[in-house]
């Protein structure tokens, strides 16, 4: 598992309060989450991207956060429209503050990355910035509305794919490509990283459907098999039900977004589903292989936090 090195993280913290300045109750709000012990992979996935060609991180550093504050307010509007009561395993923004304060925060955090945009030196590289996160922001809002859609339909494994690609994967790709323009990437440069960060974007969300079946429930913060109960579509249940013989396919479609399951049925549900959970172990170990080699045009030693950043997501264990 990588170890997250504090001096990019304590950096990455420091700029995070020079935006977050203020003491009132919208500023607190605001200050809740994002200072609530989140892993700060955005952000510090743009350093590390940096890094590979140039070492002056202050230069990075707006850059970097203006992608950790729009992740946190999709995080306190997401909480809102799930009606959610912990994340990162404290109260949510909304339960403390109320929900007309929770929006505002989370406009707050929308409006704040942009100031930290244009307090990059570089206009040019400013404006490339801009386009980048203002378009990341879009396909989260559409990887969003694919999620709350196909909670009334099945989606295929392509649309379920285009959709964690857009809802989690877009700000992972986004930190990225900052951290290349940040350091005057070629071209070549540019589309290496990007492949490199859409698959362990998809990574990260593949690990979050695996450990919602096999995770330790005090790591992820939630009961294990939330998921079944709540009817939640994600890989490993695609991949089931498209494969999975009548039988069982029934049984788990019986069990899935029941309220009242049992723990017994949810381990039931999560035997039925064993087959499926090694297909999204593989998927993830194939796109990490290619992750690692779209590396290779890098310098060896300053690609390998990058690489063993690849390897965390897919080790992970929270």
């Amino acid at each position: 598992m990588v170890i997250f090195k504090k001096e990019l993280l304590n950096l990455i913290d420091n700029e995070l309060k020079k935006y977050l300045n203020k003491d009132d109750n919208l500023y607190n709000a605001s200050k809740h989450l994002t200072f609530a012990g989140g892993k700060r992979i955005r952000p510090y996935l743009t350093l590390l991207v940096y890094k590979l060609k140039k070492d002056d991180l202050e230069k990075a550093l707006p850059g970097a956060v203006s992608v950790e504050l729009i992740h946190n307010y999709t995080l306190i509007h997401d909480d809102i429209m799930d009606n959610d009561d912990l994340r990162r395993g404290k109260p949510t923004v909304h339960k403390v503050f109320g929900v007309p304060i929770a929006i505002l925060a989370g406009d707050l955090l929308y409006a704040k990355a942009f100031e930290a945009i244009s307090n990059i030196e570089d206009n040019k590289k400013a404006h490339e910035v801009l386009k980048i996160l203002s378009k990341a922001c879009v396909e989260v809002c559409e990887g969003q509305a694919m999620d709350m859609e196909f909670e009334r339909r099945f989606p295929n494994m392509d649309e379920y794919l285009e959709m964690i690609r857009k809802k989690t994967g877009a700000l992972l790709e986004a930190s990225a490509k900052i951290g290349g323009i940040l350091a005057d990437f070629n071209e070549e440069e540019l589309k290496a990283i990007e492949e490199y960060s859409k698959l362990i974007g998809l990574n990260f969300q593949i690990q979050d459907d695996i450990l919602d079946l096999i995770g330790d429930k005090n790591k992820i913060g939630k009961p294990v098999g939330s998921d079944i109960r709540e009817g939640k579509k994600t890989i490993i249940i695609i991949h089931a039900l498209e494969n999975l013989d009548e039988e069982k396919k029934g049984r788990l479609l019986s069990l899935l977004g029941k309220k009242d399951i049992t723990d017994e049925e949810i381990k039931e549900a999560i035997e039925i589903l064993k087959p499926s959970i090694e297909y999204a172990k593989k998927l993830m170990e194939e796109n990490n292989k290619k992750a690692l080699k779209a590396l290779e045009i890098f310098d060896k030693d300053r690609r390998k936090d990058l690489e063993d950043l690849a390897n965390f997501i897919i080790s992970r264990i929270y």
